[in-house]
């Protein structure tokens, strides 16, 4: 069966604080982790004032020290801003500290030109992807006098087993790269609405286990696919909270329109023009909307689809309440918790 996992964004709600927010992301893993939940991925993201989760290694370890079984996650690490040997380090501490549990999602988003200045001013403007994950992997799984020849410095501390290294894209090149490399592909849903991103994401799956290369952090292909979710008790509630997704998917001045992720009260006030309103229906390609059974439907044909061993869900809905109660609907109706 389909394995399902939760990527979190720390989302501030209208009238929160960023403290109150963290918190409910350590509310919302605990929920994921009791509901049986597989995995908890912490998003990263830089100068988006409606989210808190601008570094997941942090928050990631806070959570690992409040759970006790739910693999932690980064969704992803964007590793175009950091050293490989950094990375390698932070993720071989959690590693060490709760082994089994870590999992290494990476990304290569650069962010607004001011992000990117900002968090680059000693590195090359140009980045090799694939060359930074190759050294990410060779420093996570150093733990033989021959790699640590190989790599001069190690990435302490070393230990018996080696964090699980995800890549996450849209692309075909990506899914061949994510091969090459021996590690998990997620193919996201919801970075953007693409007509054709269904065909690419079954040609990228079928390219990436047809190439896979087993490695140290993984010994056998891993598909996951990655959707915005909307659920609630019943549609017409899925299809109000979604008029929120849709007012915050517009991304308008890189997403810093609102100071706080907007309520569905917002969105029914916002005036929309023709052009936001064909977007808002070409955004809902990336989205999974409705009620428990309506969503497993949805969710269960995408794994058909893209012959996904998991799905990485996306409750990006107003409220914490009915963040928690998405994850709920959701356990109830794929039976995890048995």
């Amino acid at each position: 069966m389909v394995k399902l996992n939760v990527l979190d964004y720390a989302v501030i709600d209208e009238g929160e604080t960023p403290q109150e927010a963290l918190k409910n992301t350590v509310k919302l893993a605990q929920q994921a982790e009791s509901l049986g939940f597989h995995r908890f991925w912490m998003a990263e993201h830089h100068d988006v004032n409606a989210f808190a989760s601008s570094s997941p290694e942090l928050i990631m370890m806070h959570i690992l020290g409040k759970t006790s079984s739910i693999r932690l996650g980064s969704g992803g690490v964007m590793i175009p801003h950091y050293s490989p040997l950094k990375v390698a380090e932070s993720f071989r501490v959690m590693e060490s500290l709760y082994p089994g549990r870590v999992d290494l999602g990476i990304g290569n988003t650069l962010g607004t030109s001011a992000v990117n200045k900002s968090m680059n001013e000693m590195r090359p403007k140009k980045q090799r992807y694939e060359e930074n994950i190759s050294d990410i992997k060779k420093y996570v799984t150093d733990t033989d006098d021959e790699l640590h020849r190989f790599n001069e410095v190690t990435a302490n501390p070393t230990g018996e087993t080696n964090p699980e290294m995800w890549v996450m894209s849209t692309s075909v090149r990506t899914a061949e790269l994510a091969a090459r490399q021996g590690i998990g592909f997620t193919f996201g849903l919801f970075p953007h609405a693409s007509k054709d991103k269904t065909a690419v994401g079954k040609e990228a799956a079928r390219i990436y286990r047809e190439k896979f290369v087993p490695s140290p952090v993984m010994q056998q292909p891993l598909v996951m696919v990655s959707p915005f979710v909307v659920v609630a008790d019943t549609n017409d509630e899925a299809a109000s909270l979604a008029k929120a997704l849709d007012l915050w998917l517009l991304g308008k001045m890189n997403f810093s329109e609102f100071e706080r992720f907007p309520s569905v009260e917002t969105a029914e006030k916002y005036t929309y023009t023709v052009e936001e309103l064909q977007k808002l229906s070409a955004n809902r390609s990336r989205m999974v909307v409705g009620d428990g059974l309506s969503v497993k439907k949805q969710l269960d044909t995408l794994a058909e689809t893209f012959g996904a061993d998991e799905i990485l869900l996306i409750p990006l809905m107003p409220g914490a309440a009915n963040r928690q109660r998405a994850l709920e609907l959701i356990s109830s109706e794929f039976q995890l918790k048995k």
